[in-house]
This record gives C-alpha cells, sequence and structure tokens, in this order.
C-alpha cells in the first residue's frame, strides 16, 4: 500500500538532490552527486534494516541534504573549521528534513524524529541513529574511501578507519567486510583493524 506521505518527502528530498552542481559518472550518464550519494544510502538502508520505518528511510535519505551549499572550504581547514562545518551541516540538514517532512504531512513528533536522527543523536543507544550511523560509514567505505585516501598520508587514514570502525555496530562491521576494494584499500583496512 503507497503512502502518499512518505512518497512526497522522498519526491520533494530527491528533488533538492538533484540540484547539486556537481556531477559524477554513473551507469545511467552523469549524474547530481547527491542524488547517487542518498540512493547509494537507502540501498545500504536496506541491507542493514529491510524493516526500516518511513522515518529513518526518510532521514536515511535527507542526510547531506543540500550539503553542496555549504562547501568544506567555507570553513577553516583545520581540525575545529571541520568540526564546526559538520556540526553546523547536521543541524541545517536536520532542520530541513523536518520542514520537508511537516510540508509532507507528517505530524511535529515525526519531523523532530527524523531531524534527531540526522543530528545522530543517542549514538550507540538508539537503534536507528546507530542503523543511520552505519549506512553513512558503508557508504564511506563504498564509494568515497578509495579517492579519499589518495588525498592522505597513511598514518591519517588509518587514523579515520579507525574512527569510523569505531562508530559502527557489529552488523555495520560484517557487512563493511564484504565491501569489494583495491588492494590497497583492503590492506589499510587490515592495518587499521590490527590493534583493535
Amino acid at each position: 500500500m503507497s503512502n502518499a506521505k512518505f512518497e512526497t518527502a522522498i519526491r520533494i528530498i530527491d528533488e533538492a538532490h538533484a540540484q547539486d552542481p556537481n556531477r559524477v559518472p554513473s551507469s545511467q550518464g552523469e549524474q547530481p552527486y547527491e542524488l547517487l550519494y542518498s540512493n547509494k544510502m537507502s540501498e545500504y538502508l536496506q541491507k542493514c534494516d529491510p524493516d526500516a520505518s518511513e522515518i529513518l528511510r526518510i532521514a536515511v535519505r535527507a542526510q547531506h541534504l543540500r550539503r553542496w551549499e555549504v562547501p568544506r572550504d567555507s570553513y577553516a581547514k583545520n581540525k575545529a573549521g571541520y568540526h564546526l562545518w559538520r556540526t553546523y551541516l547536521k543541524k541545517r540538514q536536520a532542520d530541513l528534513a523536518a520542514s520537508i517532512c511537516l510540508q509532507s504531512g507528517y505530524t511535529e513528533e515525526d519531523a523532530n524524529r527524523v531531524a534527531g536522527l540526522i543530528r545522530k543523536e543517542n549514538l550507540k543507544q538508539d537503534m536507528e541513529t546507530q542503523t543511520l550511523e552505519d549506512v553513512a560509514c558503508l557508504v564511506f567505505l563504498d564509494d568515497q574511501f578509495e579517492e579519499f585516501e589518495k588525498e592522505h598520508d597513511e598514518a591519517k587514514i588509518i587514523n579515520i578507519l579507525r574512527k569510523t570502525w569505531s562508530k559502527m555496530s557489529e552488523q555495520g562491521h560484517e557487512l563493511a567486510l564484504r565491501i569489494s576494494m583495491s588492494d590497497r584499500a583492503a590492506e589499510l583496512i587490515t592495518k587499521a583493524l590490527a590493534d583493535q
């Protein structure tokens, strides 16, 4: 049975993603990066939790909502700048997603829940928040890691992999180890997990 509220929310989110000016190659030709990213997020959610609630499915799809509008280089290029950027994005993306939920007919309680998931409140205690974090980490490892690793030295990459791993659940770990990777990426993950 179709749910008009859910379909409306996903349509509005995807329309926003489709406005991303950053285009990347895909099997369907060049596409907006955030649209591809959000679809990959939904695909990994299906692997992590095939019975995920509508609220979690919306939060996963909206995690990077209009992220391209606040580029990383709009903040200082240091650790403090990175954390300020990420904190601002989480709040902004959560607020935008909550507004879309209300516009689509969801209750304020549901909209606030979506926002809380996107802000990753109660990570490790809230199963849905943990699932969203697992999905984000899996997409990073599957879709972004190999390019990311070329831009940084090995010590930094290993540190980032350890931090990523520590945020994931056991189920997330199992799924991560099934991702097909280059020999170099697999070697870095093995090094990162050696002392874990």
